[in-house]
């Protein structure tokens, strides 16, 4: 077709209208990633194939043979790393808990049009790779530095703008050690996934998911603020198209419970027996440590507190466990979990509604009914 353009298949974002259900570009999107089957909260470490998966485009072809790394830009020394040399440093091992930015956007009214998730879109894994800072050591950074660039090698067409997948960070926290951020080239001990970013990824603890650039090809210093889609458009908590927002970055605190008993198929609601139940989950946050998990079993009435696992040496950047107890008895039950942190950030009982539907981390309510106890009388 002549004068075929890109906008013409890449339109801007938007807002669903009132009533208008999830498409079929909204399906293949939910078709081609997925959550984390919240059952699968039992586990400290989440197995590679459960752990949650956002691919902006598509995931590349890699050789990690020929792969290299570059680290380009405002350094003394510029860098040309393949995965032996990368794997000469000193590693580090960080168990880090991730979410998408866009986790629990199907539950916003109006809702943003875009990768529908609900609360599933988590997992925490081990990542061993080699701190991001030695490799800027190595390189030398240049004293008018402020931002480091990092580019995937995947690309693809968002909102009419064709690009590359890239991201950055402010120097102090690419350079920081708390957290620390690896450049990762494995997870729970084996090599990267395809789909979680083989050969190298960026691993940024405490951040949303956007910030951990997979296919991870080119680190680039510059001496300005970069100004790229994914960091000036597309993740920036807004009230209105014209609002430039503020940037998406930390994770805000959230706990997930391990639905009990056993689901309805399409409805998904739980059915326990009478009697005790123990309820358990995760809680984390990427601003400080979780301090406390309160649970309600009446619609979010009364509240409770669970007991809360230790957190482990070394796993600051990790979910915790918690768990309470429940007598269950007959009819139908709205379960409710919230999480507080240390520096003060809980969960609200109202969404916080923005045109991205970013850091929804609004309370999880789990539908159950306890069946009625079965007679015993002859």
């Amino acid at each position: 077709m002549d004068g075929a353009r890109i906008s013409d298949i890449s339109p801007p974002g938007r807002l669903a209208e009132p009533g208008e259900a999830i498409s079929l570009e909204e399906l293949a999107l939910a078709a081609r990633n997925h959550g984390l089957p919240l059952e699968a909260l039992r586990y400290d470490l989440t197995p590679a194939g459960l752990h949650y998966v956002l691919v902006h485009y598509d995931i590349p072809a890699t050789d990690a043979d020929t792969w290299r790394l570059t680290v380009r830009g405002r350094v003394r020394t510029p860098l040309t790393l393949d995965l032996p040399t990368l794997r000469s440093f000193p590693a580090r091992t960080r168990r880090v808990t991730m979410e998408c930015a866009g986790n629990g956007r199907a539950r916003l009214t109006p809702r943003p049009v875009s990768q529908p998730w609900l609360v599933e879109a988590v997992g925490t894994a081990e990542w061993t790779g080699v701190p991001l800072r030695t490799l800027l050591a190595e390189a030398g950074v240049a004293d008018d530095a402020v931002e480091a660039v990092f580019t995937g090698a995947d690309h693809g067409v968002e909102r009419g703008v064709e690009q590359d997948y890239q991201r950055s960070l402010p120097l102090p926290v690419a350079m920081g050690d708390d957290p620390e951020v690896l450049v990762a080239y494995a997870m729970n001990g084996r090599p990267l996934p395809p789909q979680h970013g083989h050969p190298l990824r960026l691993v940024v603890p405490g951040w949303y998911g956007m910030a951990q650039v997979k296919w991870l090809r080119e680190i680039a210093l510059s001496d300005a603020p970069f100004t790229g889609f994914q960091q000036e458009v597309a993740y920036r908590y807004r009230q209105s198209p014209d609002d430039p927002g503020e940037p998406v970055t930390r994770i805000a605190p959230r706990a997930l419970m391990i639905p009990p008993g056993f689901p309805d198929f399409m409805s998904r609601t739980r059915v326990v027996r009478p009697g005790q139940v123990r309820l358990e989950g995760r809680a984390w946050s990427g601003h400080a440590p979780v301090t406390g998990v309160v649970v309600s079993t009446d619609g979010g009435r009364v509240w409770s507190e669970a007991e809360l696992a230790p957190q482990e040496d070394g796993h600051d950047w990790a979910w915790r466990h918690w768990h309470a107890a429940w007598t269950a008895t007959p009819g139908r039950h709205e379960l409710s979990v919230r999480a507080y942190d240390a520096a003060g950030h809980t969960q609200p009982v109202d969404p916080p509604w923005n045109r991205g539907g970013f850091a929804n981390n609004l309370i999880q309510r789990v539908s159950v009914l306890c069946l009625a106890a079965p007679d015993r009388t002859g």
